[in-house]
């Protein structure tokens, strides 16, 4: 199959479809009532009650539910900012029993 992009009237299905990173309306909907769900059980004062209640709690927040709302770093980089250094790692399989 070519690599080329298709161009003119036979250009299949190239194109159609919701645009690059739009949420379907599913996922909204979703998240709309667990939004609409936190809001009505307290928000987040309820949310801290609950993590005060018991330690096991607190460390279900700060295991499970804080690392979903924090960014992930997409930009990694070495010492002092500078740029990532690799060291190359090689093995050599010797067999015992073979003479050398």
């Amino acid at each position: 199959m070519s690599d080329e992009p298709k161009v003119g009237p036979n250009r299949g299905n190239a194109g159609k479809g919701r645009p690059k990173g739009s949420l379907n309306k599913t996922t909204q909907l979703a998240k709309d009532a667990i939004a609409e769900a936190f809001n009505r059980l307290g928000g987040a004062d309820r949310l801290v009650e609950w993590a005060q209640e018991d330690p096991d709690n607190e460390k279900v927040f700060y295991t499970s539910l804080l690392p979903k709302l924090i960014p992930v770093q997409t930009e990694l980089s070495g010492a002092n900012g500078g740029p990532l250094t690799f060291q190359e790692v090689r093995r050599t399989i010797v067999d015992p029993k073979r003479d050398t």
